[in-house]
């Protein structure tokens, strides 16, 4: 019998402590695809294909069900949410390139609630710099009509040059933005046995909805890519120890290859929470990055609320970038969020638009709170990095990009 609130309502079924009986019945359908998934493997999936059924099953998953995400009433804020002078830094950036090309797109990849995307808009038509197009690449079909709103309220006027896409496209020619994506990419997970050999986490789902028993078990690599990549690692003197355990996001390198494949000639920008690869594999890091995002409350079980909550791993740093290099890319720049809004001018920005006239006070400390989560250590300034990988296209004078020139740290990678 197919799930539903009166089914769960007669058989007694009550929802845990702040989740309703639509959340819940949810939360089922997609644990019977996942078990479903599973028997037709044999009873049991490798991590990432759990991960990816969760967070992009359709229809079901976390990035693709209708679940408000960011913002205050989500799981989790991102940097555009928490200030405009996100957007209005990274709108210098676009503006350079822009210029050096003579012109071009920009495309953001899984744009969010749309605010980053509004914000650039704003910023380079200030600039007089605005991009022949802009262009979205959204799997999720409710965040798309949420950008569109969004987009058409703040911009009406640019209406006919925002774009959402279904693919990448091809031989484009701008700035490519993506600003927490790589963390949402599935990853399989590992454990260091007795022998110091790589043994792969695999997930068997229970045996029916009402029994929440997930059962973790390790097992020989599925993907021989696995055991080359930890094998790597341990070469470089990493993941060693008997009962490490950590993660590898497999599907990384593929992806930066089809964007290189997709750009003709511009910068991409990747920005996200991470690591270089020496740190992230260090010794003391002995049980991985993977964590969940629920209601903005931040903790370990993949299991729990599933469809209804985030789950991410920190990004590889090195990986993203070795993947550009091997793609064709150039290592343009590599470093902290913080280094990177400030080189941009965060600290004029933010005096700006504090001495805009009308600016309420309220509105004023709001900004200042906001820029401060941006760039202090403790928040998002060193724990967010970003990556710069150009193709066909370096900056006059030969100095860096703006973003990049006041911390470098592309020898760390």
């Amino acid at each position: 019998m197919p799930l539903s609130a009166a089914s769960l309502i007669s058989s007694g079924t009550r929802p845990p402590a702040g989740e309703d009986l639509t959340a819940l019945v949810h939360s089922r359908q997609l644990a019977e695809l996942i078990r479903a998934e599973a028997a037709a493997c044999g009873g049991i999936l490798p991590f990432d294909h759990f991960m990816e059924l969760a967070l992009y099953a359709p229809g079901l998953g976390y990035y693709v069900a209708g679940a408000r995400k960011f913002g205050a009433g989500g799981d989790f804020i991102t940097a555009p949410g928490l200030s405009p002078l996100f957007g209005g830094c990274l709108a210098r950036q676009c503006q350079e390139v822009l210029r050096a090309l003579g012109g071009g797109d920009i495309l953001e990849l899984g744009a969010g609630s749309g605010e980053l995307a509004a914000d650039l808009l704003d910023g380079l038509r200030e600039a007089d710099c605005l991009p022949t197009g802009y262009l979205i690449l959204e799997p999720g079909a409710e965040l798309r009509e949420r950008q569109r709103e969004l987009l058409a309220a703040r911009h009406p006027d640019l209406v006919g040059r925002i774009h959402w896409l279904a693919g990448l496209p091809q031989g484009f020619t701008g700035v490519l933005v993506a600003n927490e994506v790589m963390d949402a990419m599935p990853v399989s997970r590992f454990q260091i046995d007795a022998k110091g050999e790589p043994a792969e986490f695999w997930v068997r789902p229970p045996a029916s909805a009402e029994d929440l028993g997930w059962v973790e078990e390790l097992a020989p690599p599925r993907d021989p890519a696995l055991g080359l990549a930890v094998a790597g690692l341990q070469a470089r003197g990493l993941a060693q120890e008997p009962g490490y355990v950590s993660e590898i996001n497999l599907r990384l390198g593929p992806w930066v290859g089809a964007l290189a494949g997709s750009l003709r000639r511009g910068l991409m920008l990747l920005i996200d929470y991470g690591y270089e690869e020496a740190d992230y594999y260090r010794a003391e890091r002995s049980m991985g990055t993977l964590i969940c995002h629920y209601r903005h409350q931040a903790h370990g079980d993949p299991y729990a609320h599933l469809g209804l909550q985030d789950i991410t791993a920190h990004v590889d740093f090195s990986a993203a970038a070795r993947a550009g290099q091997a793609a064709g890319l150039e290592v343009a720049g590599y470093t902290t969020q913080a280094h990177f809004l400030l080189a941009l001018g965060l600290d004029d920005l933010l005096a700006e638009r504090l001495n805009g006239p009308g600016r309420a006070s309220d509105e004023g400390l709001k900004l200042l709170l906001g820029a401060k989560q941006l760039v202090m250590p403790d928040a998002m300034g060193e724990r967010f990095r970003v990556l710069g990988l150009a193709k066909g296209l370096t900056p006059d004078g030969g100095e860096p990009w703006q973003g990049f020139r006041l911390r470098d740290l592309r020898g760390r990678l």
